[in-house]
């Protein structure tokens, strides 16, 4: 059996639309929709970046994941399958001091497990 930090992620061109709504149900809870909104639009107006997976964790301050997680297990099948993945969604939160991940916390987990050097492709507002 290959090894697992071998596994590289594939990665589709642009998020999924469905993620932007995603997204969107996420930040509600930390602003006004009406904020929410053009945050959104701007997410949607970004290039495209990318960031190593441990750097996006130590910006966001969130925990990692495991496998036991069944979203994260869902996508570390895809990574094995070789099933493109969706890009990230974050958001800068200077006020906060950290990155808010939108929409792809579970896909960054399942990256991370295999390799958290991965550059994680992701639009950022």
């Amino acid at each position: 059996m290959p090894s697992l930090k071998k596994t590289e992620p594939t990665w589709l061109d642009l998020p999924e639309d469905k993620d932007y709504p995603a997204a969107a149900s996420y930040l509600l809870l930390y602003t006004a929709p009406k904020k929410v909104s053009k945050v959104v639009l701007s997410l949607r107006k970004a290039k495209m970046s990318q960031f190593k997976a441990k750097d996006i964790f130590r910006a966001s301050g969130l925990s990692l994941l495991g496998i036991s997680n069944t979203h994260v297990e869902k996508d570390r099948q895809k990574i094995k399958k070789g099933t493109p993945l969706s890009p990230l969604l974050l958001v800068r939160a200077p006020e906060m001091g950290k990155v808010i991940i939108a929409d792809g916390y579970h896909r960054l987990c399942a990256v991370y497990g295999f390799n958290e050097d991965a550059l994680i492709p992701c639009k950022i507002a």
